[in-house]
């Protein structure tokens, strides 16, 4: 079934959105706001259908040309045929969106919440990283590449001009290695990450692996051959969902990724988190160092002196760090073995006293008292039920919630307003351009 409509707007995600005949809203792959398009409908929901674009009768003035012409195959740019202004004004307008249809905040309250989205400078060659996954075909032929959202499909670009230059790449050349250093075995090889630096230049290739024996000199030297590499590891993992690390070996160089970050330098292991977009990830820093009182000196962060903050979901130290450089005291709370392993040593290397405490932040936080202020940045689910109560309970006046999810970060904002919190600044940054994806720097204060 065809049939022909205006497009509105972006949805929170990769698909335009409009209106059918009947009053059903449409989710249309590969539309703009503003275009005038004959769509066919896929799927027919009863609440809502997703449809694909069949023809442009009018085309967006929002449109422009695609750059990468492989990002249709593996899906990784879906915003890349929309101006970067309207992409960054889409992702603001879905954060108060999120606020006023999941957080039930009035619509003039959440727009004069909402600031305008802080746009990233490099709009392609921004991440730091690719993660590329591996598998074998059918017939046996060695594949490595992009999973296709949602499916287990590896797409197998050549490039990817979302990574830095010297890494854009790397998809082919790893391939290539790869294929040859296995020959005709197979080396349980289902994940391949690749870290470089623009300010450091580290370069850090981690294979994931299946334990079992590994001939890692050959390896090495081969991947070290297609792509000159500060480091290369091995990290013995399971390959199902939960991917239970068992072990991490050095095939090759100094073992770890550095970054500079926010006047401080960080030593990244190949398991743990690092945000893809260093340059916008300092815009984060800032956010959260503005929004408990301090401010950014020539030097680095400060203004924090004798400030006691918690940092729940720390990883490697991202905020812990500069926030300790701030001046406050830190105590930072994180579950996974290696980011507290590298967030140990980063304030070593950094020079700042932070109190670690390795474990679950919904467990260890009710222990915690006396706060005066607490910065949370939660995986996409948010918080889980009871955190926020805690957070509550712990009575810090203020608090930094950052997200790369604005649906569950709006259900944790309602949360923290039922909770006796107030939300008084809300900042979008753009880590992620030519995508759906945005982080949300927001500020609560105790009622």
């Amino acid at each position: 079934m065809n049939e022909t409509i205006r497009l509105e707007r972006m949805s929170n995600g990769a698909d335009a959105i409009g209106h059918l005949e009947n009053g059903k809203t449409a989710f249309v792959a590969g539309g703009a706001p503003g275009d005038v398009a004959t769509v066919e409908v896929v799927e027919d929901k009863p609440t809502f259908a997703r449809a694909r674009l069949v023809t442009l009768a009018e085309p967006s003035p929002l449109r422009v040309q695609q750059h990468c012409l492989q990002g249709d195959v593996c899906g990784g740019c879906p915003w890349q045929h929309l101006s970067y202004d309207a992409q960054i004004e889409a992702k603001r307008a879905n954060v108060v969106a999120a606020l006023v249809h999941t957080a039930r905040f009035e619509a003039a309250r959440a727009e004069e919440l909402v600031g305008a989205c802080l746009p990233s400078k490099r709009q392609w060659g921004y991440r730091n990283k690719l993660e590329l996954g591996a598998a074998r075909a059918d017939n046996g032929t060695f594949l490595l590449g992009f999973h296709r959202e949602g499916t287990h499909d590896i797409a197998t670009p050549e490039t990817c001009p979302l990574a830095h230059d010297a890494i854009t790449k790397a998809p082919k050349a790893l391939r290539g290695a790869l294929k040859f250093a296995q020959g005709t075995q197979d080396l349980g090889i289902f994940r391949v990450g690749v870290r470089h630096s623009l300010r450091t230049r580290d370069l850090e290739i981690a294979l994931w692996t299946r334990p079992g024996s590994f001939p890692r000199a050959h390896v090495a030297k081969t991947v070290k051959s297609a792509l000159k590499a500060t480091s290369i590891v091995r990290v013995l993992a399971d390959s199902g969902k939960a991917r239970k690390i068992k072990g991490v070996e050095t095939l090759e160089g100094k073992g770890c990724w550095g970054e500079e970050l926010a006047g401080a330098v960080f030593l990244t292991s190949a398991p743990s988190f690092f945000q893809v977009n260093t340059a916008q990830a300092e815009k984060l820093i800032e956010e959260v160092i503005l929004g408990l009182g301090g401010r950014m000196g020539e030097g680095g962060p400060e203004g924090l002196d004798g400030l006691l903050v918690a940092d729940l979901y720390s990883g490697g130290g991202t905020f812990s760090v500069p926030l300790a450089s701030a001046g406050a005291d830190v105590i930072a709370i994180e579950a996974a073995g290696s980011s507290v392993r590298d967030l140990r040593r980063n304030a070593e290397m950094n020079g700042v006293d932070i109190e670690v405490v390795g474990g679950d932040a919904a467990r260890e936080l009710p222990e915690l008292g006396g706060l005066d202020a607490l910065v949370v940045d939660p995986p996409r689910a948010g918080l889980a039920d009871g955190v926020v109560e805690s957070i509550a309970a712990a009575a810090p006046e203020r608090v930094a919630y950052v997200s790369c999810n604005p649906a569950t970060w709006a259900r944790d904002v309602a949360r923290f307003e039922a909770n006796g919190y107030r939300l008084v600044r809300v900042r979008p940054v753009d880590l992620f351009p030519q995508t759906h994806h945005v982080e949300v720097a927001s500020i609560f204060e105790r009622a």
